[in-house]
């Protein structure tokens, strides 16, 4: 008991009823009165000055209760007060905790991340959180069914959280248990008492086929000619947020391959295959901390070669001009394209086809195409200069898979009716050696023309007429000046041809006018004279080539190699040269005949051998010629077959279920006798207990782990290679495989 004043309690919930304290009168004051949160049962003996509580607290209902306490006169004046009266209510350990649902189900995938929560179970307590009242742990108290030893299922006792166990990441799998229930257990009192409340819920666990998966081959035509980077595949890890990267299995000077956060594949650039025809990386799945959390996927690209070269413009912008009088149906010029595709194949058939004209006067079509020539004509008028100077047309050209769009340009130009006229009818003698370069100028020449400037009307285009039958001269006009420079198209030879007549004319692109033709005026003439030079022996051949077993006899005659001098002097074979390897491999005998000397050197690590043979005439030896002679050696099934990895083979720890490599057999033979390789363990019972291997294709297969486990080092996996079932070419090799962690690429790679 003691005078009024401000007072706080303490009051353990439930305990029923209970005296807390007794205020003492001070006069004047006669009695004392009450206020607040008195929940119906929190009270004040007015006389006796008695704060009682007629019940019991409850701390889930409230947890603090603030009262008001005065003193007063016996006119029910206030003499002291309010003080405050606050009482504090205690939790005790009376609600059992309760999970959220009353049934839970999850999806699991295969292979999941050992640790890696694929679900949550919750639950919750009424009593107070910051007491052990509201401590929960949570664990497993059944598991159907349970087929090995351990678990396969683990939950984190704080949070709830389910994920696979260590066992469960290796044995999960829809094909052999599709459904399971786990039992799972919370108690309160943080699980370190007997008188803790449990709960338990049924969990049922769904295992779904692992979302990590390699795709199958991926095939990319070469050359695209799509806007890239272009999507070509997906990875998906188990985890939603695996961060994706790739990383190279060969060392290239560039991967033209990406991987979106999404785990999409794109090829970032156009693939030539002829540059290279397959690809192989890896793909990896890490969190956020960089930890690698699905094994690498070895992804394997196959560059296809189709049709992907689309039609080409030959020009920009194509330009065409047309006279005015020029009558309806004329061919008035040709839209060029091309195609890289293979000639003479639907690949590569053009079709052309006039999309839009622009302006649309006098009429809409005055231009028609055909559709397989890419001749454009007139269809039934001749155009005007005033009603539109200039046409441009849009045409479009396709090949079987591809389009694009050409631009021609219809300039309507004056009629042509001024022809050219040379300055000269005769140019007199020019006189060249024999062995002038060619692209040399020999002569210029000129003509004029009064026709509109700059138009096909008044532009010259020289050519030989007369003189030159197998087109050793060509002429090349200045568009500015219409000069004609006269250049040597073909190497001269002055016992062949010694003496040139050439006649030349002058012509324009746009046909004359009725009535006006080129005459005398529009032709010239000069004589070129060759000189003679001593040249060098000329072989009969540029290139002499032949094929040839690996395993030729010694002394085999190779090739006769013939060369003759212009000149008509004798020539020798003077010298054998075997490019690019030391060693004597030929000799020559009379008449050219080569000879190979030494059967060692016919291995078939060199596959071409080039050899230089050297004549010259045998009055001046400085006077020498070479040519190349070629000697393919065909190949002969004589070699073992080899592992060709050019990359680690491993395993991330631990080992999962389902994981697999791909290992590749070679040999140094050709391509055609390596096709029919097998793959087999050796017979030795702790490798056939370990490991099992199985064919991809005739020169791959899967090595794959047969349980999980394995400890963390290198083992040496003896395997047995054959080359198409041929004892004698057995190899037994020993594959390393690394079963190592993977939480960075320095680590495993």
């Amino acid at each position: 008991s003691g005078p009024l004043k401000d007072m706080n309690f303490s009051v353990q919930e439930g305990g029923g009823p209970r005296i807390l304290h007794q205020f003492t009168l001070e006069p004047p004051a006669v009695s004392f009165r009450l206020s607040g949160e008195k929940a119906g049962i929190i009270d004040i003996e007015p006389k006796a000055g008695i704060l009682f509580i007629n019940g019991s607290l409850d701390w889930e209902t409230k947890q603090v209760h603030k009262l008001q306490v005065e003193s007063l006169d016996e006119y029910g004046n206030i003499v002291k007060g309010p003080h405050a009266v606050t009482i504090y209510v205690e939790d005790i350990n009376d609600n059992p905790p309760e999970f959220d649902l009353s049934k839970y189900f999850g999806v699991v995938r295969q292979n999941s991340r050992p640790g890696k929560p694929f679900m949550y179970v919750h639950a919750t307590d009424r009593d107070d959180p910051t007491t052990p009242h509201a401590q929960l742990v949570y664990s497993i108290l059944h598991h159907f069914p349970n087929p090995y030893e351990e678990m396969l299922f683990q939950i984190d006792s704080a949070t709830g959280a389910i994920s696979p166990s260590r066992t469960g990441s290796y044995y999960l799998d829809p094909k052999k248990q599709v459904t399971f229930t786990l039992v799972v257990s919370v108690k309160d009192m943080a699980g370190t008492t007997t008188n803790a409340f449990t709960s338990s819920v049924d969990v049922i666990i769904i295992v779904k086929e692992s979302l990590w998966k390699a795709p199958p081959i991926i095939h990319i035509r070469e050359n695209s000619t799509r806007a890239h980077p272009v999507n070509i595949s997906k990875v998906q890890s188990n985890e939603p947020d695996a961060i994706y990267d790739i990383f190279e299995k060969e060392k290239l000077p560039r991967l033209p391959f990406s991987i979106s956060e999404n785990g999409d594949i794109y090829v970032t650039e156009p693939l030539d295959r002829e540059e290279k025809d397959t690809y192989t990386f890896f793909v990896v799945s890490k969190d956020n901390k960089g930890e690698l959390v699905d094994k690498p996927l070895q992804i394997h690209i196959i560059v296809d070669d189709i049709n992907d070269n689309p039609p080409v413009c030959q020009q920009n912008v194509t330009i065409i001009e047309v006279q005015e009088n020029e009558i309806g149906g004329s061919n008035i010029g040709t839209v060029f394209a091309t195609d890289m595709d293979k000639e003479d194949t639907l690949n590569s058939r053009l079709r052309f086809r006039i999309q839009s004209q622009e302006p649309e006067v006098p009429l809409k079509n005055l231009f028609y195409i055909q559709q397989d020539t890419g001749n454009l004509h007139l269809t039934g008028r001749s155009l005007s200069k005033s009603v539109s100077p200039k046409y441009f047309l849009k045409v479009l050209v396709s090949d079987p898979a591809f389009q694009t769009i050409c631009d021609v340009e219809v300039h309507v130009i004056d009629i042509n009716d001024q022809i050219p006229i040379f300055e000269k009818s005769d140019y007199q003698n020019v006189t060249v050696a024999e062995n002038i370069p060619i692209g040399t100028v020999i002569l210029e020449i000129q003509a004029t023309d009064g026709d509109e400037p700059a138009t096909g009307s008044s532009f010259i285009t020289y050519q030989v007429k007369e003189g030159d039958p197998n087109n050793t001269f060509i002429i090349e006009t200045d568009s500015e000046t219409n000069r004609g420079f006269v250049r040597i198209n073909k190497a001269l030879d002055f016992e062949t041809m010694p003496m040139y007549n050439l006649v030349i004319s002058a012509t324009n692109p746009e046909p004359l006018v009725p009535n006006v033709q080129y005459n005398s005026s529009s032709l010239t003439s000069f004589k070129v004279f060759v000189t003679n030079v001593d040249e060098p022996p000329v072989f009969l051949k540029p290139v002499y080539k032949t094929e040839m077993s690996e395993n030729i006899p010694v002394n085999t005659l190779v090739m006769t190699v013939e060369a003759y001098d212009p000149e008509g002097d004798s020539v020798r074979v003077s010298k054998i040269v075997l490019k690019e390897v030391q060693g004597k491999y030929a000799q020559y005998l009379a008449c050219g005949k080569i000879l190979f000397l030494q059967k060692s050197y016919l291995l078939v690590e060199e596959e071409m051998y080039s050899i230089e043979v050297v004549v010259s005439e045998l009055s001046n030896a400085a006077q020498k010629s070479k040519v190349p002679l070629i000697l393919r050696l065909r190949d002969v099934n004589d070699n073992h077959p080899q592992l060709a990895m050019d990359y680690p083979a491993f395993f991330c720890y631990p080992v999962r279920g389902g994981e697999k490599t791909l290992i590749q057999a070679t040999d140094a033979d050709e391509q055609q006798f390596y096709s029919t390789f097998t793959f087999s363990l050796a017979d030795d019972m702790n490798t056939r207990n370990n490991w099992e291997i199985s064919k991809f294709n005739a020169t791959h297969a899967y090595l794959s782990p047969k349980h999980g486990n394995f400890e963390e080092k290198e083992y040496n996996v003896p395997i047995i290679l054959n080359d198409n079932g041929e004892p004698a070419l057995n190899n037994q090799v020993n594959l390393k495989v690394s079963i190592c962690k993977c939480s960075s690429e320095k680590s495993c790679f």
